[in-house]
């Protein structure tokens, strides 16, 4: 392999800061040891508050968190003697089932479950909906005596089991709630639906007028949809934690009594330990290399494709890829506290953030329960008094004030312009993971770039130093190469392939470059003190050279190609007072020259992964919100840690299932098309609020003083539903020509 010379590799710290999964430090600074607790029933902010609350108060909790989008509690313990199993008792006490998580684990089969299961329930409700709505237009057209009556009965034969089988979502969280003591957004719902199917029941066995079972079995639907996509929008956030947790190892081949080796699981590895790492495996646990030289894929560490070569005395960080030769190293820590541990839990916290909509949601879900349950009891007592004592007469408006105050409308009005938004940006290339991001994405007033395979393509192009023709030898040697700067060389040569001399004996010598006979004499293309064995090279040679034993020496010059549009992106948010950074991990001369191409003033270089989280970390605390765009392994703590985050498809695994969005075509247009979308789209959700506002303004005083029966309580709920998926719908012509995406920054700027 060739190598452009030596990187530095910094050395695995002491004190690698690895929270949630190691030992860890309380809110006091008292040392304690971490359990992450994977609790499947974390399902909304109050949950989120409740087991806060509960467990911070408890005297063995140092302190604790919990993180809602992957369903996981942290708490710290007095000490490793600590036993989790009181803290999993109190949680179960309050109708969440806790378990410990380990690393990786985080319940993919489950949350797969989980979605087929809101599937079928939603298909179910929909097709129940749609029979009994068919029933009920009969009805409402004068269907009277018999024909109504059979109508009431085949309904309630639809009903029942549809809403037995589709409710249960909500059903058995409500069930969970009472049984803990609590209240939560189901139980009213539960409540709701119950009511209004026993009534129904009731009116149809005694020949009664009204029956609301399509209210009921709407409502549900309804429900069943956003409850669907706030899961869908979680499960994807989760995986981009696994991500990176699928770079760990299993184990390694740890060093025996008996001087071989055997594998080991990962855990068994302590700081001291003989690993004997191979070619293609990647590095178990930060490591200083002992014996053996081999090239490296650190793009993890700085985001460089480049492979870096590496020999004795070199550190490896955990997960990074050995790609050439086996390697013997020493091992300098555990793997709960190597770099890709640190990255994971950076990236994990970082996660753990909450936008202003979903802190709005917060406050509604704790207020929901309560306030309609008073507001429905208040509304039975007042009718009581006022009919005189007619339960059934009073039960039946409180019905509709259950009903009318379901928050649909409000529960709706985010994720449903978000799904007409990640719409219309798949439609221009654009995938959006994560939906709090559009709401992220609207308020930023700072974007930071990366430099390589983000403002540049990522793969070098070569060009002979000093200009002219490169000779057919470097041409066939760089073509033996995989390497990406022989392969640059080759693709530069313009000679005629019959014109390239036959190469034999080629062997690549691990972070040096690769050799071969060429014409009876050895010929070598790589790094300039190595191909200097075999020639003399003029002073101060730079890497990489061609040479042959006696013959022609050629030295080559790599230079970084600008991604499509990273010209026209910079511009725009510099005229849209949206100041412009570059991190990178590349050294601060080529850093230095791509921000002059493109105007950059201010740039991080040799910024690594804990940098680049300083940077954005300092930009917050400004006040600031970033926009990070980043593509490589070691972006991915940066892109969960930035207000929001965008890569390229074709970025690292990592790094795409971090971001909150992935573009998939070439121009970073895609950058500016995204926020277009996302300033619409914030202008939509609060359309949507304040409709869903208007509408319990209007439609509670009036279930409340009788003037609505439930069959219109169920009406004006879904009417509200229909009407703030309407005005989501409108997205999809708001803005699609090329020409307003790309002027978007510059209409906010005038705005």
């Amino acid at each position: 392999m060739l190598s452009t010379g030596n990187h530095p590799m910094p050395c695995c710290g002491a004190a690698l800061d690895c929270a949630g999964l190691a030992a860890s430090v309380g809110q006091d600074g008292t040392p304690g040891e971490t359990w992450v607790l994977s609790v499947p029933e974390l399902r909304c902010g109050a949950c989120v508050a409740k087991i806060e609350w509960l467990l911070g108060a408890r005297k063995d909790v140092l302190s604790v968190r919990a993180n809602l989008t992957l369903k996981r509690v942290s708490v710290v313990l007095p000490g490793p003697e600590s036993d989790p199993g009181a803290i999993i008792a109190a949680l179960e006490a309050e109708g969440y089932s806790a378990f410990p998580a380990e690393s990786g684990d985080l319940a993919e089969a489950a949350n797969d479950r989980t979605s087929r299961q809101l599937l079928r329930a939603i298909a179910v409700a929909g097709f129940g909906a749609m029979n009994i709505m068919l029933l009920s237009v009969g009805v409402w057209s004068g269907a009277e005596g018999q024909t109504r009556d059979l109508f009431h009965l085949i309904s309630a034969l639809i009903a029942v089991p549809v809403a037995a089988y589709a409710g249960q979502p909500f059903f058995r969280s409500a069930l969970a709630a009472l049984g803990a003591g609590r209240m939560n957004m189901d139980l009213p719902i539960a409540i709701a639906v119950l009511l209004a199917l026993a009534l129904s029941l009731f009116e149809t066995m005694r020949g009664g007028e009204h029956v609301f079972f399509d209210a009921a079995v709407t409502l549900l639907f309804f429900l069943l949809i956003g409850r669907y996509l706030d899961h869908l929008m979680r499960a994807r956030a989760r995986s981009a934690i696994t991500g990176l947790e699928r770079l760990s190892p299993r184990g390694a081949m740890l060093r025996q009594e008996d001087g071989g080796f055997a594998f080991a699981k990962l855990d068994a590895v302590d700081t001291g330990a003989t690993l004997l790492i191979a070619a293609g495996e990647r590095v178990p646990v930060d490591a200083r290399i002992l014996e053996g030289v081999t090239d490296l894929d650190r793009s993890l560490v700085s985001g460089e494709a480049m492979p870096v070569a590496a020999g004795p005395g070199d550190v490896l960080e955990a997960g990074t890829l050995n790609l050439t030769g086996t390697i013997v190293a020493r091992a300098l820590c555990p793997a709960a506290e190597s770099f890709l541990a640190r990255m994971i839990a950076m990236q994990s916290q970082a996660e753990g953030a909450r936008g202003a909509y979903v802190r709005i949601a917060d406050r509604v879900a704790r207020l929901y329960a309560p306030v309609v349950h008073l507001l429905a009891l208040f509304t039975f007592i007042g009718w009581m008094i006022v009919s005189g004592g007619d339960w059934q007469h009073s039960i039946f408006i409180a019905i509709s004030v259950l009903i009318i105050t379901c928050p649909c409308a409000l529960a709706l009005a985010v994720p449903v312009a978000h799904v007409v938004a990640a719409g219309r940006l798949m439609r221009m290339g654009i995938l959006m993971k994560d939906g709090g991001g559009l709401e992220r994405l609207a308020e930023i007033d700072r974007a930071v770039f990366d430099k390589t395979g983000t403002l540049t393509s990522g793969a070098p192009s070569a060009r002979l130093t000093g200009g002219g023709m490169i000779d057919p030898g470097a041409a066939a040697l760089a073509r033996q190469s995989t390497h990406p700067a022989a392969r640059a060389i080759a693709a530069e040569y313009t000679g005629a392939p019959d014109r390239l001399p036959r190469v034999e004996e080629a062997e690549e010598v691990p972070g040096l470059g690769i050799e071969a006979m060429i014409a009876g004499r050895r010929a070598r293309l790589g790094r300039a003190d190595w191909v200097a064995e075999i020639a003399d090279l003029p002073s101060g040679a730079a890497s990489p050279v061609f040479a042959r034993a006696g013959g022609v020496v050629q030295s080559f010059e790599l230079t970084e190609t600008l991604r499509l549009g990273a010209r026209d992106v910079v511009n725009a948010f510099e005229l849209a007072q949206i100041p412009v950074s570059m991190l990178s991990g590349d050294g601060g001369a080529r850093a230095a020259l791509v921000a002059a191409q493109l105007g950059i003033e201010e740039v991080h270089a040799d910024a690594t992964p804990a940098d680049k989280i300083a940077v954005l970390e300092g930009l917050a605390a400004q006040g600031h919100r970033a926009l990070m765009v980043g593509d490589g392994l070691n972006d991915a703590a940066a892109l969960a840690a930035a207000h929001v985050s965008m890569a390229p498809a074709s970025a690292s695994d990592a790094g795409r299932t971090a971001a909150d969005y992935v573009f998939l075509r070439d121009g970073l247009d895609a950058v500016t098309a995204a926020h277009a979308t996302a300033c619409d789209t914030a202008r939509i959700v609060r359309q949507n609020f304040a409709l869903a506002l208007a509408y319990n303004c209007i439609a509670i005083p009036l279930a409340v003083a009788g003037l609505v029966t439930p069959l219109l309580a169920a009406l004006a709920m879904s009417g509200s539903s229909i009407l703030v998926i309407c005005n989501a719908l409108r997205l999809n012509r708001e803005g699609t020509g090329r020409e307003r995406i790309v002027a978007a920054p510059l209409r906010k700027a005038v705005a």
